[in-house]
């Protein structure tokens, strides 16, 4: 939600993924112009579509996986492929060559490691989105608040992928 509410700000025509059509309708809200079902619809073919043939110039992939192998297939000449995370928990072999005929770049963003590495300016990117938040520019949708004594039921909860949002626990 963030990163489709942070590229819209930027000016881009902004496409996402979701596994239902019902959480697909719900990021409008945050800016979402195009939504495709990766449940029913193939993710690559269908960017393309909605670009005319020409492709994505940025993705942004949490999944890893397979998902992150499809966005090559959906990327424009000099496109880039950003991979943040392994939500899916699997390991993927991209083959250099798949990049190489449009000019791709395939780009890995760790947090963890600019924090390290770059902790002034990551924290002053971290302080200028919590003012944002803080003042309304960005929202953070809370889909569910558990109480700490039900962290097994809010594990399941998100396992179940039935969460739109953070699921929070407190004390």
């Amino acid at each position: 939600m963030a990163a489709i509410q942070l590229a819209k700000q930027a000016g881009a025509t902004v496409l996402a993924t979701a596994s239902s059509d019902e959480k697909l309708a719900r990021l409008r809200e945050f800016g979402l112009d195009h939504g495709i079902n990766y449940a029913t619809e193939n993710f690559a073919e269908r960017a393309r579509e909605l670009t005319d043939g020409r492709g994505v110039d940025v993705i942004l992939d949490s999944v890893g996986g397979q998902t992150l192998l499809d966005g090559v297939g959906a990327l424009a000449y000099r496109g880039t492929l950003v991979s943040v995370g392994l939500a899916s928990r699997a390991g993927s072999s991209i083959e250099a060559r798949e990049l190489w005929t449009n000019n791709n770049a395939l780009r890995g963003v760790f947090l963890g490691g600019a924090l390290l590495a770059e902790f002034p300016r990551v924290h002053a990117m971290i302080a200028d989105l919590i003012e944002r938040v803080a003042g309304g520019e960005l929202r953070v949708h809370i889909d569910r608040v558990f109480p700490l004594a039900e962290a097994a039921a809010a594990h399941a909860y998100i396992e179940s992928r039935a969460a739109f949002g953070r699921v929070v626990l407190t004390p």
